[in-house]
């Protein structure tokens, strides 16, 4: 009521008002929620990229390892080579027969181990003296921002 006149103030009456405040807060939270969305897209694609490299640490650390065991082989470099990746078997029947030759079942289940880990793996270990470089290249075009990054590759030097 207005005090002055004892005459009650009519209510105002906000037409529209209401509904524009929702579609502006419906605006900022679908921009939020997609960018939400593509935070959890580069999350996932990190994963898989680190997975990939660990993947290779682990398949380069595998072959310096049956190195190691096998010394005089790798000294009489057995190991050193070009590989390819073998067919990634889906049953334990398709899985190759030992030919009893260490170093020939080492790469061979080296190979396959590449193959079941990392997509397209390649893999090569050189000798100079008794150290020994292995590179392990796979392929990335399905993480790479461009062309340049679509093959990846992880180099450990050892000594056997």
């Amino acid at each position: 009521m207005d005090r002055a006149h004892n005459k009650p103030i009519p209510p105002r009456h906000s037409t529209g008002v209401t509904l524009i405040e929702v579609l502006v807060a419906l605006l900022v939270l679908s921009i939020g929620l997609i960018g939400v969305a593509a935070l959890q897209a580069n999350a996932l694609q990190a994963n898989h990229g680190s997975q990939m490299r660990s993947q290779a640490t682990n398949l380069a650390y595998d072959i310096a390892d049956r190195m190691r065991a096998n010394r005089q082989e790798a000294l009489n470099n057995a190991y050193v080579g070009q590989f390819d990746a073998l067919e990634c078997p889906d049953a334990t029947e398709d899985i190759p027969e030992t030919t009893g030759n260490v170093t020939a079942d080492d790469i061979t289940e080296w190979r396959i181990a590449l193959a079941c880990g990392l997509p397209n793996g390649r893999a090569q270990v050189s000798r100079s003296g008794d150290e020994f470089v292995i590179r392990i290249r796979w392929d990335n075009g399905r993480l790479a921002e461009d062309e340049s990054q679509e093959v990846e590759e992880f180099v450990t030097r050892t000594e056997i």
